[in-house]
C-alpha cells in the first residue's frame, strides 16, 4: 500500500528543497491535531479602538491560538492555509466559536468580533454551538461579531447571505474582512448585509507617506458610508497613520501601534 510516508520517502528522492517543505507542513499538521485533540486553544485579544483624540476600546478581536504541548504559540501562519478549508479548519471555528461565546457570557460588557470560513455556516456541531449560546439569558448574541474575509464570502455568497438575514434579528453583526484587496466585493456589496468593513492592512501601511494609498483608502471609506457601514483600519502600526486614518474619518482603528493580541484582557 502506498502510504503519506512514501510519498515523503519518494519526494525525498526527486526533491530535496519540496521534501523539506513537505515534511515540515506534515510536523504542523500532527501539531495541530495533538493540539486540538488536547484543547490547547486559547482566545488572544486585540483592540479595536474609536477614532477619537483619546480613543476607546470599541470591541476586540478574539483571535484563536494553538499551544504545542510545551505552551508554545503554533504560529497560525504556518498551517491556516493548509487547513482553512478542511475538516480540520470547521474544528477550529468551532473551538473559536466556543471560546468567544463562554467568554462572552463570562464578561457581559464584552463585545468581541471572530473569524468565521463561509464553509462552517452548513457545519452542524458549529451552528449547534452557536443556536446554544444564542440562547443564553446573558443575550452574546447582541455583542457577537463574525468576520468574514471576501474571498470566503464570495464562494459561496448564497449561504452567507441567508445566515445573515437569519442572524441579524438576533443581534449578531458581520464586517467583512480585507475590504479592498479584490474586487468582487464592489460588484455584490449591495447584496450582503456588512454592518462594518476592515480596509485592508495594504492600504493602511505608511499612509501617511504614501499618496496611492491615500486615495484608495479615501474611496474605500467612501464606498462604506454609502452603504451605511462602520470602517476599520486594520494594521495601523504608527501614530503618523493612525492620525492621517482619523483625518479620513475612518471610525476605528485597529494594529500594533494600540496593542498586540494578548491572552488576558
Amino acid at each position: 500500500m502506498h502510504t503519506a510516508s512514501n510519498e515523503l520517502d519518494d519526494l525525498a528522492l526527486r526533491d530535496p528543497l519540496n521534501y523539506a517543505i513537505a515534511s515540515r507542513d506534515a510536523d504542523v499538521m500532527d501539531l495541530v491535531r495533538d493540539a486540538l485533540a488536547n484543547g490547547r486553544a486559547r482566545l488572544a485579544f486585540q483592540p479595536i479602538m474609536t477614532r477619537e483624540d483619546n480613543p476607546k476600546i470599541a470591541f476586540y478581536e478574539g483571535l484563536v491560538r494553538l499551544l504545542d504541548d510545551a505552551g508554545r504559540i503554533i504560529p497560525a501562519a504556518h498551517f491556516m492555509p493548509l487547513i482553512e478549508e478542511t475538516v480540520m479548519g470547521r474544528q477550529i471555528d468551532c473551538v473559536t466559536l466556543d471560546l468567544a461565546i463562554k467568554m462572552l457570557i463570562a464578561q457581559p460588557q464584552l463585545r468581541l468580533s471572530v473569524n468565521l470560513s463561509a464553509r462552517s455556516i452548513g457545519d452542524g456541531e458549529w451552528r449547534r454551538i452557536l443556536d446554544g449560546g444564542l440562547t443564553h439569558r446573558a443575550n452574546p448574541g447582541d455583542r457577537l461579531i463574525f468576520e468574514i474575509s471576501e474571498t470566503s464570502a464570495m464562494l459561496l455568497p448564497e449561504n452567507v447571505i441567508r445566515f445573515m438575514t437569519e442572524m441579524q434579528p438576533k443581534g449578531v453583526a458581520f464586517a467583512l474582512d480585507g475590504f479592498g484587496a479584490g474586487f468582487t466585493a464592489f460588484r455584490h456589496l449591495k447584496d450582503f448585509f456588512f454592518d462594518l468593513v476592515k480596509i485592508d492592512k495594504s492600504f493602511i501601511r505608511g499612509i501617511d507617506k504614501n499618496v496611492d494609498n491615500q486615495v484608495l483608502a479615501e474611496a474605500l471609506i467612501t464606498v462604506a458610508r454609502q452603504f451605511e457601514m462602520f470602517t476599520i483600519a486594520d494594521g495601523v502600526e504608527t501614530a503618523q497613520e493612525a492620525a492621517f486614518l482619523g483625518g479620513l474619518g475612518v471610525d476605528c482603528l485597529q494594529g500594533y501601534y494600540y496593542g498586540v493580541p494578548k491572552f488576558d484582557l
